[in-house]
């Protein structure tokens, strides 16, 4: 199909125009986060640390969170759950233990879960050493 420039100008004025989705979070910029400049928050009571990447969205509007977790030997983030985005954990150091619908296997570094989304998980650190993961959140909490 063969557009004329005033079809064309018409077709993308109108897309313009159409309002995009935004999940009030900030638009990712290009950026470099060096990881001795992400704030540290530490759990007093399981030593855990967290690290806030971004958090923010896409040009297409795609809302993506990234952050850093390191789990002290036999802890968990938090108890198993679910939720409506999809999740990456991208294990950097150590052995975790991961549950996805029930099923459990065990991963080492350079290893990579991926849960859809409202599939039950969780994970454990089963090493004798600190587990250090990224998690990359894809998509909205909302149906």
């Amino acid at each position: 199909m063969i557009y004329s420039r005033r079809e064309l100008s018409v077709l993308l004025s109108s897309f313009l125009a159409v309002p995009q989705a935004h999940t009030g979070s900030p638009d990712l910029a290009s950026q470099c986060y060096p990881f001795d400049s992400l704030t540290v928050k530490t759990n007093p009571e399981t030593h855990n640390q967290a690290r806030a990447v971004l958090d923010g969205v896409t040009h297409t509007g795609l809302p993506i969170e990234l952050h850093i977790t390191t789990l002290a030997p036999g802890q968990m983030p938090h108890p198993a759950h679910q939720h409506v985005h999809e999740e990456m954990i991208m294990l950097q150091e150590g052995t975790l233990e991961v549950t996805i619908r029930g099923e459990s296997i065990r991963i080492g570094p350079g290893s990579v879960a991926y849960v859809r989304s409202n599939e039950p998980h969780g994970w454990r650190n089963i090493g004798t050493g600190p587990a250090q993961y990224f998690v990359l959140a894809v998509g909205k909490d909302t149906a």
